[in-house]
């Protein structure tokens, strides 16, 4: 399914290494909104290595409403935060020789680029090669089964229920990131 590829700035990305990523924000806008949880777990031959996993919640974000939908509150960042810019080399230590994966993947490539143009003053550029969607996978997939989905019907639980994964609790960046790793294995099983 993948190639390999010269990733700018990132060094070869080998076949079958892929980063599963979720971010929880504020909103939907990277220019406006802000990244407050960010988690994920390699994925490597297969195998999903939940000893690789990651979870931040990042210093600085003023959570307000969105506190009810993805739980993380004022008062966890502020105990909890983790500055970005530490975040950032984190992410990038895990992403190394790896395809990010992610469900509905333009929310983490957006995120994650407008983390970098903050901390690094340029956003990081993705290249569609570089990014595997398991929402587009998903989507494809139906309509070659003649089966044109509606927007509820590619939800991240949806899918996971259509392949008989468990049910996780949503909006929890690190337990959607393993979600997302499940889904990818079930689609490409």
């Amino acid at each position: 399914m993948l190639d390999r590829f010269r990733r700018k700035d990132r060094g070869e990305i080998e076949p079958g290494r892929f980063l599963a990523v979720d971010v929880e924000t504020t909103g939907l806008n990277p220019k406006r909104d802000q990244l407050v949880s960010i988690g994920w777990v390699p994925v490597t031959d297969r195998v999903i290595d939940l000893s690789g996993a990651g979870y931040f919640v990042l210093a600085g974000a003023s959570v307000g409403d969105s506190a009810l939908v993805h739980g993380v509150t004022d008062d966890d960042i502020a105990n909890h935060g983790v500055a970005p810019e530490v975040v950032l080399e984190e992410f990038e230590t895990a992403l190394e020789s790896r395809a990010l994966l992610a469900h509905f993947a333009q929310m983490e490539t957006g995120f994650i680029s407008e983390l970098h143009r903050r901390v690094r003053r340029k956003p990081w550029k993705f290249g569609e090669d570089q990014v595997t969607d398991t929402f587009e996978l998903e989507r494809r997939h139906m309509e070659r089964m003649a089966t044109y989905p509606r927007g509820e019907d590619l939800r991240l639980a949806r899918v996971r229920g259509r392949y008989g994964l468990p049910n996780y609790k949503n909006h929890n960046a690190l337990t959607d990131a393993l979600a997302c790793a499940e889904v990818y294995l079930a689609i490409t099983a």
